[in-house]
This record gives C-alpha cells, sequence and structure tokens, in this order.
C-alpha cells in the first residue's frame, strides 16, 4: 500500500500531467511585446508560426496555467488572480488612509500602478489612467496618469523630494525624456495637480517587506468609488474593456 504521502505526490503528478495535455490541446500565443527584449520584435517568428508548424489549433479562451476568473470578474477578482506583487498598492492606498486623505485620493492610491503589476510597465500612468477612466471619477484617473510625471520633479511647497530610490534604480544621471518634461509643464497647473502629487507623496518608495496591508480594508471604498459593470470588467463594451480581457486571458491568440 502506498503511503499517504506517496498517494499526494502522485495525484499532483498526474494533475500536473493533465495540466501539460490541456495545455499542448491548444497552443497558447504570446503577442511580440510580452516577448519584445527576449527576441527582436522584428523578428520574422511568432508564437502562432510555431503552432502551425506543429499543427497545433490556437488558444482562444482562458490559458488553463493560471487561474480561471469568474465569468464576471470584479476589480477585486483582478486583485486577488492577476495582480502581483499588490503590496505596494495595498501599502500606498493604507499610508493615504491614514494620513486622512479622502476616498478620492486612496482609490487613487490604490490603482496607480494597476498597470506595472497587471499589463504593461512602461508609460504606466497613461496606461493605469485609460485601464480605469470608465469607472472612476475624472480626478482620479487624471491624477493616476500624472502620478508617472510628477514623481520625477520635487514639490517643495508639500515637502515632496527627488526619491533617493530613483537614484539607484535609474542612475545618478538620468533625466526625464523631453514629453515627460513637457507633460509636467501641463500638468503642474492643473485643477487635479495636487491628487497626483498626493500619490507621490503617499507612494512607497522603498517597499516594506515588513508590512502586510490586505485588500478587504478596501473594500467598501472600492465600492463606493469604483463603477463595477454588471457585465463584468472585461464584458461591458466600455473604451478600456479590451484591456481587463487582455489581462484576463493573456495568452488568447485573437
Amino acid at each position: 500500500m502506498a503511503t499517504l504521502s506517496e498517494r499526494a505526490d502522485a495525484l499532483e503528478y498526474e494533475m500536473s500531467r493533465e495540466l501539460e495535455r490541456r495545455v499542448a490541446e491548444r497552443r497558447p500565443i504570446r503577442s511580440p511585446i510580452y516577448l519584445s527584449g527576449i527576441y527582436d520584435p522584428a523578428d520574422p517568428r511568432h508564437d502562432m508560426f510555431d503552432a502551425l508548424k506543429d499543427d497545433k489549433p490556437f488558444l482562444m479562451g482562458p490559458d488553463p496555467r493560471i487561474p480561471l476568473m469568474p465569468e464576471k470578474p470584479t476589480l477585486m477578482d483582478f486583485f486577488r488572480l492577476r495582480l502581483g506583487h499588490t503590496q505596494h498598492l495595498l501599502q500606498s492606498a493604507k499610508l493615504a488612509l491614514t494620513n486622512g486623505h479622502d476616498e478620492k485620493v486612496v482609490l487613487a492610491c490604490l490603482l496607480h500602478d494597476i498597470s506595472v503589476i497587471g499589463f504593461i510597465s512602461g508609460d504606466h500612468g497613461y496606461w493605469g489612467a485609460q485601464l480605469v477612466e470608465p469607472y472612476v471619477d475624472e480626478e482620479v484617473s487624471w491624477a493616476i496618469r500624472a502620478h508617472q510625471v510628477l514623481r520625477f520633479f520635487p514639490d517643495p511647497s508639500v515637502g515632496y523630494e527627488y526619491p533617493e530610490a530613483y537614484i539607484k534604480y535609474f542612475g545618478a544621471d538620468f533625466t526625464p525624456e523631453p514629453y515627460i518634461v513637457e507633460a509636467y509643464e501641463q500638468f503642474r497647473n492643473h485643477r487635479y495637480y495636487m491628487t497626483g502629487r498626493l500619490i507621490c507623496l503617499n507612494d512607497y518608495y522603498a517597499f516594506d517587506p515588513a508590512t502586510t496591508v490586505d485588500l478587504e480594508e478596501f473594500e467598501d471604498i472600492i465600492g463606493r468609488n469604483f463603477r463595477q459593470p454588471a457585465e463584468g470588467l472585461g464584458f461591458d463594451h466600455s473604451p478600456s474593456a479590451h484591456m481587463w480581457r487582455t489581462m484576463n486571458m493573456p495568452t488568447r491568440a485573437l
């Protein structure tokens, strides 16, 4: 008779084999931007061509290697099932809450890097703002877009200095690109400037590993300030629904 441990190992092995069979049946397709840097994005190779060569059908739905999302996913579902390293966002939002800021600022802090941890890093403020724009007040999405720019420019009037961590991250000789400087000149006089600046002030640049914040602390704030579509994020035909669908099913072929 097999021991309990041996039976558990056998079950885990069989589950792993079943997952491999399910993935092999329909080939997950990674987009060129997914592989850019690993391969030259102008390289003629592509996952689709590899699948065709192997006579494999394309995956056109959820990827079996990652957790299945609910039929009508909510923002909380995306936090739990598609976003990694969420403690940075949760710690920033908790700091804003502790500092007595209103719920719009707290929500902006909670979502400010959503693109980095769920979609794409480059120009993350712009992508993040587009992701949430249909579901939040204009002030929140504007601040998320602007924080990407404002973080590079000190504001002594509110005690914001250029983060020392950025010297380590980007190098002492880094200077923002011209489009960032141009955007800063536009943003600094905007009526929502301070909301964007408050994201910077409540950002956790050091990412405190000793602090753990629970998503549930912000459930009510999300409920009051994030317009959750009844159809589920990605299925409501909003201007950013396709972006949520891409996070939901990131290796769908087309």
